[in-house]
């Protein structure tokens, strides 16, 4: 059964203050906030395109939600509700700050099936947070991670990497800890310099120094295999590429590629099939999953390239038994 998200962007709307890397009206395309009907437009639209069967959730981005009056999250979680109620769309997860959650604002999320909370977590080590001037400590971020669970919802935390004060190290250090406190989803954000920010004005003067590509994807790869390994769904590597992203008409630097998964997954089966003894008298036949393949096989077939140098042939092939991230691999005269 496929599973469809249909996206609503509310830029910064109620937060209480801009972090250092932050103009989410450029990062997400968005700049006014959506009325009603446009809402009611996108999600028409959405299903639409829908192929049965489906599984649809409504998922507010953006801004923290739970930051919004409270006659206004109704509003907007109203409009969703007769959709629930013809089966044409699931579940709500929302987008929100670590300090913006309570129990009194967990039990209208309930009511208005709400399933997931997503809570930007950016960073788990405490001078990482300050200098980012998130506003919030390491503290809010678990207890609002617990007070989530225990009121029975599904737990999201998104990470970033690359931000001042960062390093592989404590990005991994980040990662572990979104695992031990129970997230069932995350996503993978590197660091990026977008116009209008005070990371902008650090980037100017040199006080900041954003991750290389390449950098950014082993970093990425490291961290994305630590979910992957304790069954934390990865549910983005990367900003959505935005019109502006893309043109680069306000991204000034930082790893932004319209397919960073792809290079960070191309980077985690290189690491994988580089273990390989290699022998260029043989012939080298690798087996993966069929949605495997082509990350094996490497962005612009990268690692097929690279391999092909250090075998006299090299073959793929599809079983579909193999889990994500396996293979087998076999030599041959």
């Amino acid at each position: 059964m496929r599973h469809y998200i249909i996206p609503i962007f509310i830029p910064e709307l109620a937060c209480p203050n801009r972090c250092i890397y932050c103009n989410q009206r450029y990062i997400s395309g968005q700049i006014n906030q959506p009325e009603k009907e446009e809402i009611i437009e996108k999600i028409n639209t959405n299903l639409s395109t829908f192929k049965p069967p489906y599984k649809a959730e409504l998922a507010f981005f953006g801004g923290s939600f739970t930051g919004i009056e409270p006659h206004k999250q109704i509003e907007y979680l109203e409009i969703i509700q007769p959709y629930i109620k013809r089966g044409e769309i699931e579940s709500i997860r929302i987008s929100t700050r670590p300090d913006y959650i309570n129990e009194s604002i967990l039990q209208t999320l309930k009511a208005y099936n709400v399933r997931t909370i997503e809570l930007g977590a950016q960073s788990l080590c405490q001078d990482v947070l300050d200098y980012a001037q998130r506003g919030h400590r390491v503290e809010d971020v678990e207890n609002a991670s617990k007070l989530i669970i225990d009121s029975g919802f599904d737990l999201g935390l998104q990470m970033m990497i690359g931000l001042p004060k960062d390093s592989i190290e404590k990005s991994i250090l980040s990662a572990e800890k979104i695992v031990s406190l129970g997230a069932k989803s995350t996503r993978i954000y590197p660091t990026l310099v977008i116009e209008n920010t005070e990371l902008a004005n650090l980037y100017r003067k040199g006080d900041y120094i954003p991750l290389e590509l390449d950098d950014a994807v082993i970093w990425a790869a490291n961290i994305y295999k630590i979910f992957y390994n304790n069954n934390v769904r990865i549910l983005r590597v990367g900003l959505h590429p935005s019109e502006s992203l893309i043109s680069k008409t306000e991204l000034l630097a930082g790893a932004f590629h319209v397919s960073f998964r792809e290079l960070v997954l191309t980077e985690i089966w290189k690491q994988e099939l580089n273990q390989i003894p290699k022998d260029k008298t043989k012939q080298l036949i690798i087996t993966t999953h069929p949605k495997s393949k082509n990350h094996a096989i490497g962005y612009c077939s990268s690692n097929k390239n690279y391999l092909q140098t250090q075998f006299k042939h090299v073959f793929y092939q599809e079983d579909s038994s193999l889990k994500d991230l396996e293979f087998n691999y076999h030599l041959s005269n």
